[in-house]
């Protein structure tokens, strides 16, 4: 079901009106409203909830219009501005036109081959874009999120073929843990910055090949991402949760060896995230089985407090927590909701 049969007409209205926004703000900040609106309603939020949350929003971050293009891209062209923001204008328009003429899955199984490597643009929230895009089938939001994603577009060293040391993605966070020219690096506010810069720490470049990639690793990586997210309650481990939603929504429009890049590219840059994480150790299992079992809010309790929250990872986290929980089974992704939202006291 989509915004649109959820909310009703109001809600499409607002809806309607987010591409007239920039799709960052101050400092290259990501404008999450047009995505969160859509995971506000599926929560349950109602059509007064999604106003006052982006009239908040839109006044707090200062949201700021989205400019006009002022040239034409062509197929030919525009992998030329790649990784420049200043021209996203004429690369949405440029995917506005590819989606109108391929079709949602086309568009994304012809262009999303070029892009997976970038994957780590605006700190994934160009892929969050082009999977609230996928879930909501709406084509102007899938191109929308497509210009993004080649504007912002941030290319982390790339895969050589070397032989992998480990199926885990547990133990490639381990690993990185232990490059040493990494404790040294000064922190940004964007996790973007902060992921270029451990990409270009040249003990970092051969993360991407360490981790072997098959048939289980999303599900690994999910299981990881939890685990991380709930030893740390960190930030940055909450992207590391919900850009796994991301993917497996955006997945079923790849081919296998796109879906790969992605996964591979997405996690070499939770990787580089490390420092900024606190190179953190992975809770024993003994420890995750105990948290699961902790007594927790339901779905319903949880997704009505989020409803009510001024944040954006609040709502985000309340509907990818669910959707992922809903994918693998484990408990602990409503544990760890209810927790980030106040509900329960700290478990660790």
């Amino acid at each position: 079901m989509t915004l649109q049969e959820t909310a009703g007409n109001e809600i499409a209205a607002l809806m309607a009106e987010m591409p007239h926004w920039g799709s960052e703000f101050d400092r290259t900040f990501a404008n999450h409203a047009p995505m969160v609106l859509v995971a506000l309603a599926r929560i349950g939020g109602k059509p007064h909830q999604l106003r006052r949350f982006f009239s908040y929003y839109r006044d707090t971050k200062k949201l700021l219009p989205f400019a006009q293009a002022r040239s034409h891209l062509t197929v030919g062209t525009w992998t030329s501005r790649l990784g420049e923001r200043q021209r996203e204008p004429e690369l949405r328009l440029f995917f506005l036109g590819e989606v109108s003429r391929l079709g949602i899955d086309g568009a994304l199984r012809r262009y999303l081959p070029r892009l997976a490597p970038g994957i780590a643009a605006s700190a994934f929230h160009a892929l969050m874009r082009t999977a609230y895009g996928v879930l909501e089938q709406d084509p102007d939001a899938v191109a929308i999120a497509l210009g993004y994603w080649a504007a912002t577009y941030l290319p982390l060293p790339a895969a050589t073929g070397e032989r992998p040391r480990t199926d885990d993605p547990a133990e490639v966070l381990a690993l990185t843990a232990e490059i040493a020219p990494l404790h040294g690096l000064p922190l940004h506010d964007l996790l973007w910055q902060n992921m270029r810069d451990a990409a270009a720490v040249p003990a970092f470049r051969p993360v991407v090949d360490w981790l072997e990639i098959g048939p289980d690793t999303m599900r690994r990586m999910a299981a990881t991402a939890l685990a991380l997210f709930a030893g740390t309650q960190h930030f940055a481990a909450l992207h590391a949760l919900t850009g796994l939603h991301w993917i497996r929504l955006v997945s079923p429009h790849c081919d296998a060896a796109t879906t790969d890049t992605m996964l591979r590219v997405f996690w070499q840059g939770i990787a580089a995230l490390m420092g900024e994480l606190g190179f953190p150790v992975l809770p024993e299992a003994s420890a995750l089985d105990r948290w699961r079992h902790l007594p927790a809010p339901g779905w319903a309790d949880i997704h009505a407090a989020a409803a009510e929250s001024y944040d954006e990872h609040d709502i985000s986290l309340a509907f990818s927590a669910f959707e992922e929980m809903a994918a693998y089974g484990d408990p602990l992704y409503r544990v760890v909701a209810a927790r980030r939202l106040g509900m329960i006291g700290d478990y660790r």
